[in-house]
C-alpha cells in the first residue's frame, strides 16, 4: 500500500505541522498492509484499516470543510454514510458490523481522497475560530491510529499462517523490582485544567476526596501472570466477579488474549502474538490484552500475599500522575513517520513512569464529573452518550501517539473487552 511523504515545510504552524504529521502517520501506519489486509474485519469491535482510513477523512470533511469553508463540495457524496461511525446527528450509515464488506472504495481512491482533504483544509488552518475542532479532529486521528493497530493486530492474529506487519524481534523487556509511590489521601483536585486541548469527558475539574493509599511502580508482568495461571487463577470463583466468571466459563477463558504455550506453540515455549507475529513470551514485559474482570481477579488474587491490594480508582491514578511528563511516554512519533519510538512494532517493554506501555485498567466506572455537559452539536456524541457500563482506563499504550497522553486523560472500555493494549497496575491501602 503507497503511503504519502510526512508534510511539513517552514512555514507551518505548529498546529499546522501536528494537523499534517498526523495525517502522515495514519498512511505510514497502514502502508504496510495489502488491499486484502486493510479490508478485512476480523469482529465487530475492531474496524478495518480502510476503514479508519476513510472515517477519520470523513470527520475532517464533515465537521471541517462541509460546516466551516465555504463552497466546499463533497468529493463522493454516497460516502458519509460508509464512514460516519455512531453520529446520529450525522445520519443513517452502514451497520458496525459491515464495514468489512467495503471493497469499494478501493484503498488507493481512499488515499486520494485523503490527499484532497487534506489539502482542503489549507484555508482553515489559520483561522482562530475552527481551532479547538481542529483540536479534536487531531486527537480524534490519534486515537484511530492506536484503533487502526489493534484492530489489524486482531485481524492478523486470525490467519493461522502468524502473518507479521513489522519486522521483528521485538527487544527484550528490562525486569523491574515493583516499588510503590504513597499517597496521604485528603482532597485533591482531579480533572483537566489549564489552556490546552482536553475531551470534554475530563473535566470539570472538581474536588475528591482520597484515603490513604499507594501505587505500584511496575505494570503486572507476563511472569506474575503465569504464577496466577499456575495458582488455579481461571479456576477459583472466589477470585471472580459473577459477571466476570459467567464470561469466564462461557468463552472457556483461560490465559491473556494473544498467548499460546506447550504444544499449540510451534516452539513448544511461551509464545504470543504481536504485531511482528509470533515471539517468544517475555516474562518481564509487562502483561496485556487483559479484561476488566481479569484484572479485578488478579488483584484480589494477589491480596493473599500483599495486604490490601486492589485496582486503584481514576482519581488515586491521576493524583500519582501530575507530577510525571506524558510527552516523554513510549509511543510512535508523529514526527519519525511510521517508526514505533525507534523499537519496532507497538509492544510494552515496562518502561519507566505510569505512561506508554499498557492502557491500565481502574476499579471507576466511566461516568460524567460533577457539572458536565457534553459539547454542543454532533461533536457532543463523541463521548458523553457512552457513560453507561464502561470502565475508566488510565495512562497509554505502547501504541498511542506521542503527545496524546495527560494525566486527566479518560479512555474506556466495556468489561469484557481486551484486545487492546490493556494491563494491570496494582493499588493498596496504607
Amino acid at each position: 500500500m503507497a503511503s504519502t511523504n510526512l508534510r511539513i515545510s517552514a512555514e507551518d504552524s505548529p498546529l499546522e505541522e501536528r494537523f499534517h504529521a498526523t495525517r502522515s502517520l495514519t498512511e505510514a501506519l497502514a502502508a504496510p498492509l495489502s488491499e486484502s489486509d486493510a479490508t478485512i474485519q476480523s469482529m465487530e469491535d475492531a474496524s478495518p484499516a480502510k476503514w479508519h482510513l476513510a472515517h477519520t477523512t470523513w470527520f475532517w470533511e464533515t465537521f471541517l470543510l462541509r460546516d466551516h469553508l465555504d463552497g466546499y463540495a463533497l468529493h463522493d457524496e454516497r460516502w458519509p454514510f460508509l464512514f460516519n461511525s455512531y453520529y446520529e446527528a450525522e445520519g443513517s450509515r452502514i451497520a458496525r458490523n459491515w464495514r468489512g464488506m467495503l471493497s469499494r472504495p478501493t484503498v488507493s481512491e481512499i488515499l486520494e481522497w485523503r490527499a484532497a482533504v487534506t489539502e482542503a483544509m489549507a484555508p482553515l488552518l489559520g483561522n482562530s475560530a475552527v481551532t479547538h475542532l481542529i483540536e479534536l479532529g487531531i486527537a480524534h486521528e490519534q486515537q484511530h491510529q492506536e484503533l487502526l493497530l489493534t484492530d489489524i493486530k486482531h485481524a492478523l492474529f486470525q490467519n493461522p499462517l502468524g502473518p507479521a506487519m513489522f519486522d521483528g524481534p521485538l527487544p527484550a523487556a528490562t525486569a523491574r523490582d515493583r516499588g510503590w509511590t504513597e499517597h496521604p489521601g485528603g482532597i485533591g483536585a482531579v480533572g483537566h485544567k489549564g489552556d490546552g486541548f482536553a475531551f470534554d469527558c475530563e473535566g470539570p475539574r472538581h474536588r475528591v476526596l482520597l484515603e490513604p493509599f499507594a501505587l505500584a511502580d511496575t505494570l503486572v508482568t507476563n511472569a506474575e501472570w503465569d504464577a496466577f495461571i499456575a495458582d488455579g487463577g481461571y479456576e477459583d470463583a472466589s477470585l471472580w466477579l459473577s459477571d466476570g466468571w459467567a464470561w469466564v466459563n462461557e468463552n472457556a477463558i483461560a490465559a491473556p488474549d494473544y498467548w499460546r504455550d506447550g504444544e499449540a506453540s510451534e516452539s513448544g515455549g511461551a509464545e504470543h502474538f504481536t504485531l511482528a507475529g509470533w515471539q517468544p513470551r517475555d516474562p518481564h514485559a509487562p502483561v496485556t490484552h487483559i479484561s476488566y474482570f481479569e484484572a479485578d481477579a488478579f488483584a484480589t488474587w494477589a491480596a493473599r500475599s500483599i495486604a490490601g491490594t486492589r485496582l486503584p480508582t481514576e482519581f488515586e491514578w491521576e493524583a500519582v500522575a501530575r507530577g510525571q511528563h506524558a510527552e516523554e511516554a513510549p509511543a510512535h512519533d508523529p514526527a519519525e513517520g511510521n517508526q514505533l519510538d525507534g523499537a519496532g512494532p507497538a509492544q510494552p517493554l515496562g518502561s519507566d513512569g505510569l505512561f506508554g506501555d499498557c492502557w491500565q485498567f481502574t476499579r471507576s466506572a466511566y461516568l460524567p464529573y460533577p457539572r458536565f455537559q457534553p459539547a454542543e452539536g454532533a461533536v457532543g456524541e463523541y463521548n458523553g452518550k457512552f457513560m453507561s457500563g464502561q470502565f475508566v482506563l488510565k495512562g497509554a499504550s505502547c501504541a498511542t501517539a506521542r503527545g496524546h497522553s495527560r494525566a486527566s486523560y479518560r479512555n474506556f472500555f466495556y468489561p469484557h473487552q481486551r484486545w487492546q493494549f490493556t494491563g494491570l497496575r496494582l493499588a493498596k491501602d496504607i
